[in-house]
Protein backbone atom coordinates (compact mmCIF):
# COMPACT_ATOMS: atom_id res chain seq x y z
CA UNK A 1 0.00 0.00 0.00
CA UNK A 2 1.51 3.61 -0.81
CA UNK A 3 2.29 5.76 2.15
CA UNK A 4 -0.62 8.15 0.90
CA UNK A 5 -3.19 5.44 1.42
CA UNK A 6 -1.33 4.52 4.69
CA UNK A 7 -1.66 8.19 5.69
CA UNK A 8 -5.50 8.20 4.68
CA UNK A 9 -6.07 4.84 6.64
CA UNK A 10 -3.73 6.57 9.53
CA UNK A 11 -5.54 9.77 9.44
CA UNK A 12 -9.25 7.87 9.91
CA UNK A 13 -7.81 5.82 12.80
CA UNK A 14 -6.73 8.51 14.69
CA UNK A 15 -10.16 10.71 14.22
CA UNK A 16 -11.37 6.84 15.58
CA UNK A 17 -9.34 7.20 18.47
CA UNK A 18 -10.26 10.82 19.51
CA UNK A 19 -14.04 10.18 19.11
CA UNK A 20 -13.25 7.04 21.43
CA UNK A 21 -11.88 8.93 23.84
CA UNK A 22 -14.91 10.83 24.33
CA UNK A 23 -17.67 8.52 23.97
CA UNK A 24 -15.29 6.11 26.81
CA UNK A 25 -15.69 9.04 29.06
CA UNK A 26 -19.13 9.52 28.26
CA UNK A 27 -20.24 6.24 28.36
CA UNK A 28 -18.81 5.63 31.29
CA UNK A 29 -20.55 8.30 33.05
CA UNK A 30 -23.65 6.54 32.04
CA UNK A 31 -23.04 3.27 33.10
CA UNK A 32 -21.83 4.46 36.67
CA UNK A 33 -25.13 6.44 36.75
CA UNK A 34 -23.58 9.79 37.06
CA UNK A 35 -25.36 11.26 33.69
CA UNK A 36 -28.01 10.73 31.42
CA UNK A 37 -27.75 9.70 28.06
CA UNK A 38 -29.77 12.78 26.67
CA UNK A 39 -27.44 15.05 29.15
CA UNK A 40 -24.98 16.01 26.10
CA UNK A 41 -25.88 18.57 23.24
CA UNK A 42 -25.42 21.14 20.98
CA UNK A 43 -27.77 23.29 22.89
CA UNK A 44 -26.55 22.36 26.19
CA UNK A 45 -23.69 24.25 28.29
CA UNK A 46 -20.45 22.04 27.58
CA UNK A 47 -19.74 20.85 31.60
CA UNK A 48 -17.01 18.04 31.05
CA UNK A 49 -13.73 18.57 31.63
CA UNK A 50 -11.63 21.15 29.85
CA UNK A 51 -9.45 18.30 28.61
CA UNK A 52 -12.53 16.52 26.97
CA UNK A 53 -13.84 19.89 25.72
CA UNK A 54 -10.46 19.81 23.74
CA UNK A 55 -10.51 16.10 22.78
CA UNK A 56 -13.94 16.73 21.25
CA UNK A 57 -12.72 19.97 19.66
CA UNK A 58 -9.34 18.38 18.21
CA UNK A 59 -11.64 15.43 16.63
CA UNK A 60 -13.94 17.77 15.11
CA UNK A 61 -10.93 19.79 13.53
CA UNK A 62 -9.54 16.06 12.22
CA UNK A 63 -13.72 15.70 10.82
CA UNK A 64 -13.09 19.14 8.74
CA UNK A 65 -10.12 18.19 7.38
CA UNK A 66 -10.18 14.24 6.48
CA UNK A 67 -12.33 14.80 3.39
CA UNK A 68 -9.75 17.11 2.16
CA UNK A 69 -6.53 14.77 2.58
CA UNK A 70 -9.03 11.69 1.31
CA UNK A 71 -10.29 13.78 -1.77
CA UNK A 72 -6.76 14.39 -3.02
CA UNK A 73 -5.86 10.93 -2.58
CA UNK A 74 -8.85 9.91 -3.92
CA UNK A 75 -7.65 11.67 -7.40
CA UNK A 76 -4.18 10.37 -7.33
CA UNK A 77 -5.09 6.91 -6.49
CA UNK A 78 -7.68 7.21 -9.62
CA UNK A 79 -5.47 8.76 -11.92
CA UNK A 80 -2.60 6.20 -11.35
CA UNK A 81 -0.38 9.32 -9.39
CA UNK A 82 0.06 8.07 -5.70
CA UNK A 83 3.60 8.47 -5.75
CA UNK A 84 3.49 12.04 -6.73
CA UNK A 85 1.89 13.09 -3.53
CA UNK A 86 3.66 9.33 -1.41
CA UNK A 87 6.84 11.79 -0.13
CA UNK A 88 4.47 14.45 1.34
CA UNK A 89 1.74 12.36 2.85
CA UNK A 90 3.84 11.03 5.57
CA UNK A 91 4.38 14.76 6.88
CA UNK A 92 0.81 15.48 6.60
CA UNK A 93 0.10 13.20 8.79
CA UNK A 94 2.92 13.78 11.12
CA UNK A 95 1.67 17.21 11.19
CA UNK A 96 -2.02 16.46 11.67
CA UNK A 97 -0.99 14.37 14.60
CA UNK A 98 1.57 17.22 16.10
CA UNK A 99 -1.44 19.31 15.65
CA UNK A 100 -3.42 17.49 17.70
CA UNK A 101 -1.42 16.70 20.45
CA UNK A 102 -0.60 20.18 21.20
CA UNK A 103 -4.61 20.93 21.39
CA UNK A 104 -4.94 18.54 24.04
CA UNK A 105 -2.22 19.81 25.98
CA UNK A 106 -3.94 23.44 26.07
CA UNK A 107 -5.40 26.84 24.85
CA UNK A 108 -2.71 29.72 26.12
CA UNK A 109 -1.43 31.99 23.86
CA UNK A 110 1.58 30.00 22.64
CA UNK A 111 -0.11 26.46 22.41
CA UNK A 112 -2.44 28.15 19.94
CA UNK A 113 0.03 29.84 18.27
CA UNK A 114 2.49 26.50 18.00
CA UNK A 115 -0.95 24.58 17.11
CA UNK A 116 -1.08 26.98 14.08
CA UNK A 117 2.46 25.95 13.29
CA UNK A 118 1.23 22.34 12.83
CA UNK A 119 -2.14 23.63 10.96
CA UNK A 120 -0.59 25.86 8.53
CA UNK A 121 2.62 23.53 7.08
CA UNK A 122 -0.79 21.08 6.23
CA UNK A 123 -2.88 23.62 4.36
CA UNK A 124 0.74 24.01 2.05
CA UNK A 125 1.33 20.42 1.89
CA UNK A 126 -2.08 19.96 0.75
CA UNK A 127 -1.48 22.68 -2.28
CA UNK A 128 1.52 21.35 -3.02
CA UNK A 129 -0.28 18.12 -3.71
CA UNK A 130 -2.97 19.40 -5.72
CA UNK A 131 -0.94 21.24 -7.96
CA UNK A 132 1.97 18.02 -8.31
CA UNK A 133 -1.86 15.74 -9.31
CA UNK A 134 -2.63 19.17 -11.85
CA UNK A 135 0.83 19.49 -12.94
CA UNK A 136 1.63 22.53 -11.93
CA UNK A 137 3.90 22.06 -9.23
Amino acid sequence: MSMSLWSLLGFAAWTLLLVLGVVSYRSALVLSGKRRANAWGRHLPFQDPDLLLRLAHAHANCLENLPLLAAVVLVAGLTGKLALIDPLAGPYLALRIGQTLVHLVGTSHWLVFLRFSFFLPQLLLLVWMMGRLAGVL
